[in-house]
């Protein structure tokens, strides 16, 4: 498990709700902390070789299917 950051934010006195909230949210986007999170969130794995294979089996496939319908001129 990731180690995580915590954050305690007092309120100062006579300080407004909305400056403390201002405040924290500017602690937590200063840490980096959301940003690591939405990072690990999003990532996606590295696709396997057999995947890149078949896929670079279907690019060919594809091109030279292009290629052909160019030469008999059906393809612009």
């Amino acid at each position: 498990m990731a180690k995580t950051k915590t954050f305690e934010i007092k309120k100062h006195e006579r300080e407004t709700n909305l400056s403390v909230v201002r405040r924290f949210t500017k602690r937590v986007k200063e840490s980096g902390v959301l940003r690591a999170a939405k990072k690990s969130m999003f990532a996606s794995r590295k696709p396997n070789a057999t995947k890149l294979k078949s896929a670079a089996l279907r690019r060919i496939v594809k091109q030279k299917e292009y290629e052909k319908l160019y030469k008999l001129g059906k393809n612009f």
